[in-house]
């Protein structure tokens, strides 16, 4: 599970057995989850996080995608 980032106690990261999925990025904080698409940037899951939270991971991912993305090619070999 390769950590792309980190952010405000955020851990985000790939799991390595889903390069087949399109590109997206999990998001995790103690006991809680997400998982967001990249193109679009949009919630696929989330586990626990309220509304502004996952509003507020939604912003980040959409102000790092590029580097997230690049992180999935290059993990990812494509």
């Amino acid at each position: 599970m390769p950590t792309v980032l980190r952010v405000h106690g955020y851990r985000f990261f790939f799991y390595s057995n889903e390069g087949s999925e399109p590109p997206h990025v999990h998001v995790e904080r103690a006991e809680f989850t997400a998982k967001f698409w990249l193109r679009p940037v949009e919630s696929a899951s989330s586990t626990r996080f309220s509304g502004p939270e996952l509003r507020r991971l939604h912003r980040i991912v959409e102000l790092r995608r590029d580097r997230i993305e690049e992180a999935w090619h290059e993990y990812f070999g494509e």
